[in-house]
């Protein structure tokens, strides 16, 4: 069985979900994989090529055409990449069996595209809180009962964890260290109840001009919080590791949540916000903590701090839990499934411009709203870092494309400020995740 992957890239969760999955594969599954960008971050793709898979990068469409023609199944890893869009639009696809696999939630924005909601062939999940998205909430019965969860976020082996040197107070964060996905409430919880002599230790690469150093500045006692800076080694991070304080923004795009896996594989017990996403991979009062407000998740973790031992009897519950759901194995073996379903469909044809938009400015407005607002309601000031999906990301790709530059205004010097911790210089040098 033939699968052809078209990804925007392999870099982060998505290219760590497939290295998984590959090394999880029966031998009946081959998979290739066509990367849209050339990727920055080879550690996946060699990994990949190790296993055996195929990976092409920056094709044209012409080959991008054949692949699709000569595949069993093209399965579209998608998120709200502008190459994504401009691939499924542009390209002249022959007859095919299509399987979207969402790495996005659709809860907020960016949404998923409703038209790709409504295929004929396969729409695929990669975390139940999808269910909530508005406009898939909205869908009749039928519809919503053909769309199938994979989980792409997977433990750690067995093997990799170790908890004999974990510090029964040991309080870790480790991801994301950005407002951007990782809430400002740690900070305000961390003042409340660690202490400098276990302070909460914040894993990742963080800039020394950004927002969030300055908020851990203004903290009442900053010396409760220790930034790390990045590891190659989050097991070891994990088993030193007694409480994993992973609070992140409400409105965050993510589902896998790879970090919180890992680190309840590792035996650590997590405080989350009741945020969807998180909150469908812990189970409150046995693998963890679902709290609603920074008043709960500050009493919660004095409690945790006084009761270590508690602590450690979730911890492998946790573990347990994480290694009986969430393992690789478990997904290969549910998409093995899919695509057998699958396979008994006629390949045909999909129009994605219909489904889509023509144009980019149309693309990038729909992962901002489901309610057809106009671009006056959104918020669309150029000068920010061109994140995932931002009209920045928009405009690195198609810089000339005058869709999207009909709907920004001219830059002003407010605009551009040095002083805007999350904001690139007026050069517009944009690195893109």
């Amino acid at each position: 069985m033939n699968i052809l992957h078209i990804a925007a890239h392999l870099g982060g969760g998505v290219g760590k979900a497939h290295s998984s999955l590959c090394s999880a594969d029966s031998s009946s599954i081959k998979r290739s994989y066509l990367l849209l960008e050339p990727p920055r971050d080879l550690r996946h793709v060699d990994l990949l090529r190790q296993l055996g898979a195929d990976v092409v990068v920056a094709p044209d469409r012409e080959t991008i055409s054949l692949m699709a023609a000569k595949a069993d199944i093209v399965q579209v890893e998608w998120w709200n990449h502008p190459r994504l869009y401009q691939c499924l639009c542009e390209t002249a696809w022959p007859k095919m069996r299509t399987l979207f696999w969402s790495h996005i939630s659709g809860i907020a924005a960016p949404y998923l595209p409703t038209g790709l909601l409504t295929v004929d062939d396969r729409f695929v999940f990669s975390s139940e809180c999808s269910f909530a998205a508005p406009n898939v909430a909205t869908l009749p019965p039928a519809t919503r009962s053909k769309f199938s969860v994979v989980n792409s976020g997977f433990g750690l082996p067995p093997w990799t964890v170790e908890g004999g040197r974990r510090n029964r107070n040991s309080i870790s964060y480790l991801g994301t260290v950005d407002f951007a996905k990782m809430s400002p409430d740690i900070f305000r919880v961390a003042d409340e109840a660690a202490t400098s002599e276990a302070p909460v230790r914040l894993w990742g690469e963080v800039s020394p001009l950004s927002e969030v150093v300055h908020t851990a500045a203004a903290m009442r006692d900053p010396r409760r919080v220790r930034f790390m800076g990045h590891t190659d080694n989050p097991a070891d991070v994990f088993a030193q590791t007694s409480i994993f304080l992973y609070l992140l923004q409400p409105e965050h795009l993510g589902t896998a949540e790879n970090a919180l896996t890992e680190a309840m594989s590792s035996g650590c017990v997590p405080v989350v916000f009741n945020n969807p996403a998180e909150a469908a991979i812990v189970e409150d009062g046995r693998t963890g903590y679902v709290v609603s407000s920074i008043a709960e998740a500050t009493e919660r973790l004095r409690w945790m701090m006084r009761n270590p031992e508690a602590v450690a009897e979730m911890g492998r519950k946790a573990a347990d839990h994480i290694a009986t759901t969430r393992m690789p194995v478990s997904s290969a073996t549910a998409f093995e499934k899919i695509y057998a379903d699958l396979l008994q469909v006629e390949k045909r044809r999909t129009d994605f411009r219909s489904r889509l938009g023509n144009t980019a400015a149309e693309w990038f407005l729909s992962t901002k709203t489901l309610a057809g607002a106009t671009p006056e309601k959104l918020d669309l000031r150029t000068g920010g870092r061109a994140a995932k999906g931002t009209i920045d990301h928009f405009l690195t790709c198609f810089p000339e494309d005058t869709s999207l530059l009909s709907l920004i205004a001219e830059p002003t010097d407010d605009d551009w400020s040095p002083d805007r911790p999350n904001y690139l210089s007026r050069d517009r040098e944009f690195v893109v995740a």
